[in-house]
């Protein structure tokens, strides 16, 4: 089956070590996830982010209720990581999210290797739309988010 990519891009307006810090709070992709898929952690809280942590979601998409689960198979503080799905709607996905000091701020890389079930005819009908719309609200949400951090900060609030 073929495999398909996605990469977004966003610079934000704080430092690495902060930035990075928001994303290893695992309830904040709530936060950053269109409320169209009435997504929702299910791992109690705290969740220790390290290799081999698991992380159970509830999500509904095109309206059906689809358990996932994540593992995460790479933690390198303020650097990187990397979740991959071991149950949920794909046959793979494997997401790395990349951090670096860029221009007084952190710019972050969101990098999707991933299979929809049903193949090229299921990605180009739905799933790459699905997926490009995700990540432009994720965008949009961490913009908010962390420009108004970089306001109170500025402000010293």
């Amino acid at each position: 089956m073929k495999e398909f990519s996605f990469r977004a891009e966003i610079w934000l307006p704080l430092p690495r070590a902060e930035v990075f810090s928001f994303f290893s709070e695992a309830r904040n992709l709530e936060a950053l996830t269109p409320p169209w898929l009435k997504f929702e952690v299910l791992t109690p809280a705290p969740i220790a982010m390290r290799p081999g942590t698991l992380i159970d979601y509830r999500i509904r998409v095109h309206g059906f209720p689809i358990s996932w689960r994540t593992e995460i198979t790479e933690w390198d503080p303020a650097r990187r990581f990397v979740d991959v799905q071991l149950r949920g709607p794909y046959t793979l996905w494997h997401h790395e999210h990349t951090f670096e000091d860029r221009e007084g701020g952190t710019f972050c890389v969101d990098q999707v290797r991933y299979r929809p079930r049903g193949g090229a005819l299921v990605n180009w009908l739905f799933v790459r739309r699905d997926v490009q719309r995700i990540f432009e609200y994720r965008q949009q949400k961490l913009r908010q988010i962390f420009d108004e951090l970089d306001f109170r900060r500025r402000a010293g609030l």
